[in-house]
């Protein structure tokens, strides 16, 4: 599993109907957006899969938390408790947080539109590489594990260490190099980069047909000529 990221979305974080249980003070929104391309993120730009949190999902969502600022003293629920609920749907990722009234400071943030974004933190099992329709370096994220939800005041930092780091394991390149060319727009570079093919003895000890596909279709003819109708 790799290092925790976090990015946000553009997605309005809000209040949410309450009920008495919790004085009303429910705050909620998108923390993640399927499909959608990010912004620059140093040399290539993310879009999530929508079958991202699959793996959290089925496993209920386990140790997951609601942070403000997604900061450790600013805890606002969490899915063990119950006062942190989330939901995937076809748009993305939707959280609803009983906000405790240790924080009510939070609560008047978003009522009054100071605080208005959302963020979330993830690692990563799994990626692709590709390009966008302009030949920009394009990062899929396909699977991993959801760390936190947050609304936030401001963006927090990219750290894309991670997503760089995968690039050059892809490439089979140096993890120096592809920072070097992250820093000058240079990624494409990597991905034009034939990956590495694997021959597979289909019979070894040197016997058998020396050319399988060629061999395989050589009998499936064959099998259509012989079949009766």
């Amino acid at each position: 599993m790799g290092d925790a990221e976090r990015r946000f979305t553009r997605g309005l974080v809000e209040v949410r109907a309450g009920d008495e249980g919790d004085g009303g003070r429910r705050i909620g929104g998108y923390a993640a957006k399927f499909n959608r391309l990010s912004q620059n993120l140093g040399g290539f730009v993310e879009r999530i899969d929508p079958s991202f949190f699959s793996k959290s999902e089925g496993d209920g969502w386990p140790d997951v938390m609601a942070r403000y600022n997604h900061d450790d003293n600013r805890l606002l629920g969490t899915t063990e408790a119950g006062t942190l609920r989330l939901l995937v749907d076809g748009t993305g990722l939707d959280y609803v947080a009983d906000v405790p009234a240790s924080r009510e400071d939070v609560m008047e943030l978003v009522q009054r539109g100071d605080v208005r974004r959302s963020s979330f933190a993830f690692r990563t099992f799994s990626d692709d590489w590709g390009q966008t329709e302009d030949g920009f370096p394009l990062r899929t994220l396909l699977s991993g594990a959801l760390v936190d939800v947050a609304p936030v005041n401001t963006p927090a930092y990219m750290d894309t260490s991670t997503g760089l780091r995968s690039l050059a394991e892809k490439a089979g390149a140096d993890l120096a190099e592809v920072r070097a060319a992250a820093d000058t727009g240079d990624l494409a570079r990597f991905l034009a980069r034939p990956k590495a093919t694997t021959t597979i003895d289909l019979a070894p000890g040197g016997q058998g047909d020396t050319h399988p596909p060629l061999a395989l279709r050589q009998r499936r003819a064959e099998l259509m000529r012989r079949r009766t109708f």
